[in-house]
């Protein structure tokens, strides 16, 4: 009888992982010592995946508020700066809104709307249609968004953004301005020199606003690219960031690459295997009910072994069964399956055959199958063990 098991994923708890901790020593126990208390084979292909966080945590890569205003006033020595389409999150953008405005002494802020660049909606589409507006080309101050829309907050938080986001710049000793748009030139009515926010759009918004007289830009990525006053750093600067404390953030891991391939070498010399290793982050999904992107990261996985490499390379099981096997049943059926897998072509891309079949980098999919896995709460598990993932029906 052929094994009726296909992927399985495992989430393993780890130790507490605090700053110095040797993280390649930490994973390769974790994974041994789970196989043996759950009873599997380490096998050759399984696939090993550690959460960004506690990567980055092992590193110590954390920077204070001042370290983000001491960088902010070097690369921008103005008293003015624009900060325009920055998400709605008090985890991911308060601490760096702070940061900058304890470097500055007036921040405009230009929000994108009805949402964010990951899908936090403050007012709605259908409240857009009813005021007759254009989010591409209407733009609004905060008085006229206010009278338009009575109480933009959160729908899940409850939060204010609009006021939350003043009060920090406030707070920090700086006046604050609230704009609205969409078109990254708006800024640049108010101020030259801006910080553009966004994550996945940051290249085409940083281009625009040069292309179009901006004289000082900058993104999230160019802030705390190297250590200011001792502070962490990464080579996607503030992206990727979270709040660790009321004046620190953590920081993206650095040089993830070089650990992975550390525990592939590791592993393979602990076990006899070849695993495949990541370091993953944000999965790359979204909330059909919340609107709410799940990437806030740069990136997927800032580090993966060479053999999670591409896109998978996958039939349409339903496809082939109603197409061209559509007069058989059972074992013939079963058997002409199995042959047609053994004798697919090595590229589907364009073919019928593969129609249906999730076109994503291989990393982006086990970034979302881990990040589901491990939650981001207290389950303990920033370690994601799957095994059976390249198999297929032939198996």
């Amino acid at each position: 009888m052929s094994r009726m098991i296909g992927t399985v994923v495992r989430g393993l708890r780890a130790p507490i992982i605090k700053q110095n901790d040797d993280m390649v020593k930490i994973v390769c126990d974790t994974v041994i010592e789970a196989s043996k208390e759950g009873g599997y084979t380490i096998n050759d292909r399984d696939i090993v995946t550690i959460t960004e966080s506690v990567v980055a945590r092992a590193q110590g890569n954390y920077a204070n508020v001042n370290n983000i205003a001491s960088d902010v006033k070097d690369k921008l020595n103005s008293d003015t700066v624009g900060i325009i389409f920055p998400i709605l999150s008090r985890n991911r953008f308060s601490l760096i809104l702070k940061g900058i405005a304890l470097g500055v002494k007036k921040v405009i802020i230009m929000l994108s709307y009805p949402s964010d660049e990951v899908g936090n909606h403050f007012i709605t589409y259908d409240e857009l249609d009813k005021n007759n507006i254009n989010p591409w080309k209407d733009e609004f101050d905060e008085k006229k968004f206010r009278e338009l829309f009575e109480n933009p907050v959160h729908e899940f938080t409850g939060v204010d953004y609009i006021k939350f986001y003043k009060d920090i710049v406030k707070e920090a000793g700086a006046d604050c301005e609230i704009v609205f748009a969409n078109d990254p030139k708006s800024i640049l009515k108010y101020t030259k020199n801006v910080i553009n926010c966004d994550i996945h759009t940051r290249k085409r918004t940083k281009r625009i606003l040069l292309e179009n007289g901006g004289e000082k830009v900058f993104s999230l990525d160019d802030i705390l690219t190297s250590s200011v006053d001792g502070s962490g750093y990464s080579e996607y600067g503030l992206l990727g960031s979270n709040k660790a404390t009321e004046d620190t953030l953590k920081l993206f891991p650095r040089n993830s690459q070089d650990l992975v391939e550390k525990i592939q070498a590791k592993l393979k010399e602990l076990t006899g295997k070849n695993l495949e290793v990541m370091v993953y982050g944000d999965g790359a999904f979204k909330d059909p009910v919340g609107k709410i992107w799940e990437l806030a990261d740069p990136v997927v996985s800032p580090g993966y072994t060479s053999g999670l490499k591409g896109t998978p390379s996958e039939i349409k099981l339903k496809y082939i069964a109603d197409n061209d096997f559509a007069d058989l049943r059972g074992d013939e059926l079963k058997n002409a399956v199995v042959d047609y897998i053994k004798n697919k072509e090595s590229d589907l891309v364009g073919k019928m055959a593969s129609e249906g079949t999730t076109p994503r980098q291989l990393t982006d999919l086990l970034g979302s199958l881990s990040d589901l896995t491990s939650g981001s709460g207290d389950k303990g598990t920033p370690i994601i063990y799957i095994q059976g993932y390249f198999d297929n029906y032939t198996n």
